[in-house]
């Protein structure tokens, strides 16, 4: 249920032509789903939390997405294979294990997993 207040929505860029690039990716990655609205603006819904960081070391300069994932290393290998680039290779921290990558618009992401 949608309340006032709660983070309901994210946005990021997929400029320079690559708006098909980023769906196909996330698509082959992910098994995303999209529902595009006119021929600049494509839409998913696959859930959302959120948090922030405060370490200056740790924290990325832009909103960081993370994505879950139940199998960590096969996650990896379908970003790799489909196209993304591994910025963070998998590390530990307080919870779990995580990596980061970029998609092909350029958009930093993580995965973790327990």
């Amino acid at each position: 249920m949608r309340q006032t207040g709660k983070l309901d929505y994210i946005e990021m860029p997929a400029t320079g032509g690559k708006l098909d690039n980023v769906k196909a990716f996330y698509s082959a990655a992910f098994s995303w789903s999209f529902t595009d609205y006119g021929p600049t603006y494509s839409a998913f819904s696959e859930g959302l939390d959120g948090g922030f960081d405060a370490d200056a070391t740790a924290a990325a300069a832009k909103p960081l997405p993370v994505l879950y994932s139940q199998k960590l290393e096969e996650t990896l290998n379908a970003v790799t294979s489909a196209g993304g680039t591994i910025v963070k290779p998998i590390f530990s921290f307080p919870g779990g294990r995580r990596f980061h990558f970029t998609d092909p618009a350029g958009n930093e992401l993580a995965v973790w997993g327990e």
